[in-house]
């Protein structure tokens, strides 16, 4: 009987770590979207694909996730979406 615990309890361990792999995949699928014109957040942080604000883009804003350099990149703002790092939205703030 206590085989039978332990071979239950593998298979659940073994269940447990497909999930959550193929969990991450999917949450990192969902976020490969580009924002989108027509979004409303998009629409009410006045978001733009390029910045026209002199040394502000998201690229250096706060809110950016992501490694220096990637054309694409997550925020804080849109979750879930991707924005471009040349872009610009009214929640702009200055990375320390």
């Amino acid at each position: 009987m206590g085989n039978l615990d332990r071979r239950n309890f593998l298979k659940l361990s073994a269940s447990t770590l497909v999930g959550i792999t193929l969990g991450g995949t999917a949450l990192h699928a969902v976020a490969q979207e580009v924002v989108k014109d027509d979004d409303p957040m998009v629409v009410a942080m006045k978001y733009v694909a390029k910045s026209t604000v002199d040394g502000a883009n998201c690229a250096n804003c706060m809110h950016v996730q992501g490694k220096d350099g990637e054309a694409l990149r997550g925020c804080n703002i849109f979750p879930g979406k991707l924005i471009h790092a040349e872009g610009w939205c009214a929640a702009w703030a200055k990375k320390a």
